[in-house]
């Protein structure tokens, strides 16, 4: 059994209207004396002279249960699960830098292309961590931050799944995506810091070198782990549809550059990882968590992890709240 729990406990203390809304709606109803009736009130009524009668006696009742399951639901009614979180988080700070350039919708990680692999990498990533606050920077020709950083893995999620390709100015500005993202963590307060950078090709855009961004990273002291997505040299690439509808490919040549991204790895104290399958890159980003030292981030005691339940106690007051103006606007309506 899980353990049932109040979040608003004060709010029971409404719980006083209840026989007040009760007596009001009985004196009310009692002023309220009938002239002419519906038909369909009549036609009701054939079953027994009582049956309209203990309606309207039920119409009270109808009311005073909806303010008492409003208020049930005021109080918050929670289930809290076995499950209790640490609020003492030993986390990291990690910036994403992720490869949105024409080149990552190469299908050499067939059946899907990499820009997919990649994504649903990441998705695996943010279901795996729990006290880490993570961040996202996209670039192609140009570098931008698409999510500060955030322990908001469900907002992440989102994020990473919105992603698309020849979107940005083509390109492959690694050295921007670096600046972007030493930028985002040089205010933050965590004594681990590190940027992720995956990309499958060379610098060939952007206003800053990428060694001269590597020196940048090496004085604030955060390393950057590499990661390069893709075999280099003849991969296939979609061009089109054929006769039948089916996507066409054709073999291009896509420059990489092991060896830059070896020295942005070496210089910041990071580490290189090469990737030309899903699992090779889902064990690169492990790689690259696993290792990493982890430092405070919040301070307090323990949360469970606690579910909503007052939902279905709002529902059933609205119902009741309806049934009786359904009652009262048809079959029990009176004139005058």
């Amino acid at each position: 059994m899980t353990p049932f729990t109040w979040k608003s406990p004060e709010a029971f203390w409404l719980l006083l209207l209840v026989p007040l809304v009760g007596g009001w709606s009985i004196w009310t109803a009692r002023r309220r004396v009938a002239a002419l009736r519906y038909p369909v009130a009549r036609a009701l009524a054939t079953g027994g002279p009582g049956l309209r009668g203990v309606l309207r006696r039920g119409l009270p009742l109808l009311r005073m249960s909806a303010v008492a399951l409003s208020v049930v639901a005021l109080a918050r009614p929670q289930t809290v699960g076995a499950r209790v979180r640490d609020l003492s988080v030993e986390g990291i700070d990690i910036m994403i830098a992720l490869d949105l350039s024409t080149s990552m919708e190469a299908a050499d990680f067939r059946p899907n292309n990499r820009i997919y692999v990649a994504k649903e990498t990441l998705n695996e990533v943010l279901s795996s961590r729990v006290n880490d606050r993570i961040g996202l920077v996209v670039f192609a020709g140009a570098a931008y931050t698409q999510a500060p950083l955030t322990l908001d893995y469900g907002v992440l999620r989102e994020v990473v799944k919105q992603l698309r390709t020849r979107v940005l100015e083509d390109g492959t500005a690694i050295g921007d995506a670096l600046a972007v993202s030493l930028n985002r963590l040089r205010d933050s307060d965590a004594k681990s810091k590190v940027v992720i950078l995956i990309t499958d090709g060379d610098n060939n855009a952007g206003r800053i070198s990428p060694l001269d961004a590597a020196g940048m990273a090496k004085a604030l002291r955060i390393p950057v782990f590499t990661i390069l997505v893709g075999r280099g040299g003849k991969v296939p690439f979609p061009d089109g549809t054929d006769l039948f509808g089916n996507p066409s490919y054709r073999d291009l040549e896509i420059a990489v550059n092991p060896a830059l991204l070896q020295q942005i790895a070496k210089t910041t104290g990071g580490e290189y990882y090469r990737a030309t399958d899903r699992e090779s890159l889902r064990a690169g980003l492990s790689a690259v968590l696993d290792r990493l030292d982890k430092s405070k981030l919040l301070e307090g005691g323990a949360s469970a992890n606690a579910k909503e339940e007052f939902p279905p106690f709002l529902l059933a007051a609205f119902l009741c709240a309806g049934l009786e103006l359904l009652l009262r606007s048809t079959v029990l309506r009176v004139f005058p």
